[in-house]
């Protein structure tokens, strides 16, 4: 993508096996290559990710050790992601390093761009303790993308007349890229200069916005589930909105403001969730019960909390689901269910007379108090 868009990258092929890695190192000849873990997190080079090696013995030997790991970093999760592929880049000759990035500014409403003369594998510690050494303009979405604005960042990150020129077209180049193929977020940490006096972009992060990729079927078909949450993924397929957490409260509700209150509360009230779960508005029987097998798919659950407020689906029909959904998945854990809507007093019926291990809730704190005590072990 950057050298579609004029951006300068080093020269670099992905490998799957040791065979291919070897094959590349040949292609780039040189006196060493790095090697690096193509995972979906940053922080590698700190977590073992990345290795300057001098040999094709070293290099088959680092590779064959990487491929088929989870590489654990400080964006990951504590679980790591799996290294299933990795670039084979031939060695830059470094001078110093620099940070560029662009990125949606909600509060201002444009696109903005970022960088700062200290680039590297400390940049989050630069940003958090030394903010006055990241610099950043807004684009105007009228004007566009100004050649004083990138004139005036070269300048800011003490780069020299060729340096200021050579910005001036990678940050043409990004926004370009950034508008056209619908990004959310470019990094390239870091922007070297490298020995000649030249800017590179040395590593990069591109994110894309999810809602746009029906415009970019080509960039879709890069997508890498196993670099994803698996019950994410079965989410997907079911058309749910799952994001896994780390608390022992699950958590499934219509609607994504109320499933973030949900959540809210059950912290509030001491507990922990250990999901946020959207089933939608339109929920029926068949989404309802594949909710309720992601949810007892995590064996930390201890209690299910469900929230729903039957507007577009009636209540009554909601119970049916919930209690079809328990009986076929064979939930063992408490689950206490709290419905608000058209026709909540049959839908509480059904609950109360389905001979299941349902704890009905009378309203919002009193759900939450009850899934809390429920997930200790306490009952009423």
């Amino acid at each position: 993508m950057f050298t579609d868009y004029g951006i300068p990258v080093p020269p670099g092929m992905p490998a799957h096996s040791v065979k291919e890695a070897l094959h590349h190192a040949d292609e780039l000849r040189g006196d060493g290559w790095v090697v690096k873990a193509q995972i979906h997190a940053g922080g590698r080079g700190k977590a073992g990710g990345v290795k300057l090696v001098r040999s094709k013995g070293e290099l088959e030997e680092i590779v064959k050790n990487m491929l088929g790991t989870r590489l654990i970093t400080k964006q990951s999760g504590p679980g790591g992601n799996p290294v299933n592929c990795v670039l084979i880049q031939g060695i830059s000759n470094i001078e110093s390093e620099l940070y560029l990035g662009m990125l949606v500014d909600r509060a201002r409403r444009r696109i903005s761009v970022m960088a700062s003369r200290a680039g590297g594998m400390d940049i989050e510690e630069v940003a958090a303790t030394q903010p006055g050494k990241i610099f950043s303009f807004a684009i105007d979405p009228v004007l566009g993308l100004q050649g004083f604005q990138c004139r005036r960042l070269g300048f800011a990150l003490e780069l020299d007349d060729k340096q200021r020129k050579q910005l001036v077209s990678i940050i043409s180049g990004l926004y370009r890229l950034f508008v056209e193929k619908d990004l959310s977020l470019v990094e390239i940490n870091p922007l070297i200069i490298t020995k000649q006096g030249d800017l590179e972009a040395l590593d990069a992060k591109v994110s894309l916005e999810d809602n746009a990729l029906f415009r970019h079927t080509d960039l879709e078909q890069w997508r890498d589930p196993t670099q994803e949450d698996p019950k994410e993924n079965q989410a997907k397929l079911h058309d749910l909105n799952y994001v896994s957490l780390d608390g022992n409260i699950a958590c499934m509700v219509n609607g994504a403001g109320l499933a973030m209150a949900t959540m809210d509360i059950i912290k509030l009230h001491g507990g922990e969730p250990a999901n946020f779960l959207d089933v939608g508005g339109g929920a029926t029987i068949e989404r309802v019960a594949e909710a309720f097998k992601l949810i007892v798919s995590d064996e930390k659950v201890a209690a299910i909390l469900v929230n729903i407020f039957g507007g577009i689906v009636r209540c009554d029909l909601i119970a049916e689901g919930i209690i079809t959904a328990v009986r076929e998945v064979g939930v063992k854990v408490p689950v206490v269910v709290r419905l608000e809507g058209t026709k909540v007093e049959q839908g509480k019926k059904l609950l109360n007379d389905s001979g299941l291990k349902i704890i009905s809730a009378d309203d919002f704190t009193d759900a939450a108090k009850k899934a809390v005590a429920a997930a200790k072990g306490v009952t009423n």
